[in-house]
């Protein structure tokens, strides 16, 4: 494993293995709650790891006990009796922060141990999927400070549905990794021993598929309704196969498989 320090003040960036960029939050005394440098780095690292070709995979984990605790809360307290212009800049950066997670061309996974609260939950569900240890615990509890959970809302009801999302955030409840699962707000759970082991695992799947494919898979689900039928999704569908299947990545995973060797793309762990 390597590692580097670009981010030395809220997050450690590692690379566990080829093709593979950990961003791992470093805030453990606070249980990585963010504020305004830590949604800054977040926001570079991801840029960085989407510009380097040689990432295929984006892996955010949280360090110590706990995945996050959400927004720190003398950063909302600090903006608690800020002008609402200085309000609206910063929650233009969180947002725009968790736009470059869930826009980014490449798989990224989330490692959840521990709590995962408030805007937590928002990086959570911000990712392509998450793996998470039995003994995680999610609460959307802005409104028991007086808030909601805006910025979030949209990766909320994406992950879990509307009604769930709406559950959650008017009752701010504390819910175990098993509801989380069967919401839809996890994919997979395991025990915090095997959880290194299950989002590695995960991740040699993501390396045996293919880049390109995985670029468009992410760019078409991104313009698809859901339950949409009509003859524009159609012709979307139709347009980006076609497309796609005459590309070189495809025509080099076809020959890969009926010569019964590795695609191009398939690195050792």
């Amino acid at each position: 494993m390597t590692a580097s320090t670009e981010f030395p003040d809220t997050l450690q960036i590692s690379r566990p293995r080829p093709g593979v960029a950990q961003i791992t939050m470093a805030r453990p005394s606070v249980f990585n709650a963010f504020d305004e440098a830590m949604i800054g780095e977040l926001d570079a690292a991801f840029a960085q790891a989407t510009q380097d070709d040689s990432v295929r995979v984006i892996v955010l984990a949280g360090e110590g006990r706990h995945f996050s605790a959400g927004a720190d809360l003398k950063w909302m307290q600090r903006s608690s009796t800020a002008s609402q212009e200085w309000n609206l800049a910063d929650a233009r950066r969180f947002a725009a922060m968790l736009a470059r997670i869930q826009s980014c061309p490449k798989p990224t996974v989330a490692r959840i141990q521990g709590a995962a609260l408030g805007g937590g939950v928002g990086l959570c569900c911000a990712c392509d999927m998450a793996i998470a240890a039995d003994n995680a615990a999610f609460s959307v509890s802005e409104a028991r400070f007086g808030i909601l959970p805006a910025v979030i809302s949209p990766y909320l009801v994406a992950a879990v549905g509307k009604r769930w999302a709406q559950f959650l955030a008017l009752t701010a409840t504390r819910i175990d990794a098993t509801q989380a699962l069967a919401m839809g707000m996890v994919h997979e759970l395991t025990t915090p021993e095997q959880l290194d082991a299950a989002v590695n695992a995960r991740v040699t799947e993501l390396l045996a598929a293919a880049p390109g494919a995985q670029r468009e898979i992410k760019q078409l689900f991104a313009q698809i309704t859901p339950g949409a039928m009509d003859e524009a999704t159609r012709e979307l569908t139709a347009q980006t196969i076609s497309r796609v299947r005459a590309t070189s990545e495809a025509r080099a995973g076809f020959a890969a498989f009926f010569d019964k060797r590795p695609a191009p793309w398939v690195t050792s762990p």
